[in-house]
């Protein structure tokens, strides 16, 4: 993915490191298969678009990207809005993410105890 496109700040503020933040691309285009590491968030955060419109969590996408970088949606003239997820999809995000490294068998794992 190379355009302007909506990401999931995913990681906290580190020490030594407050100026990178991971992320995960958002996406209108519905996965091809049904995977873990794709996550259907349970709404569309964007302001400007309709709250139904279905979005995915990109989640074997993570990067890393300069703080810097980030915009909030343009609302309006010189207005800008910066949404935040809900507790249960960024939980879930999360997760993906770690499907999404090859780490998913930590779940099937802790679930056995």
């Amino acid at each position: 993915m190379t355009k302007v496109r909506p990401v999931i700040v995913i990681s906290p503020r580190l020490p030594y490191r407050s100026e990178l933040v991971a992320v995960v691309p958002i996406s209108t285009t519905a996965p091809k298969h049904n995977l873990p590491y794709c996550y259907q968030l349970s709404k569309n955060y964007h302001p400007m678009e309709a709250d139904d419109l279905p979005c995915w969590a990109k989640a074997d996408m993570i990067t890393n990207i300069a703080y810097r970088r980030l915009n909030g949606f343009k609302v309006g003239r010189r207005k800008w809005e910066i949404p935040n997820l809900s507790q249960d999809d960024l939980d879930a995000v999360r997760k993906a993410v770690l499907f999404g490294l090859g780490f998913g068998q930590l779940f099937a794992d802790s679930e056995k105890t």
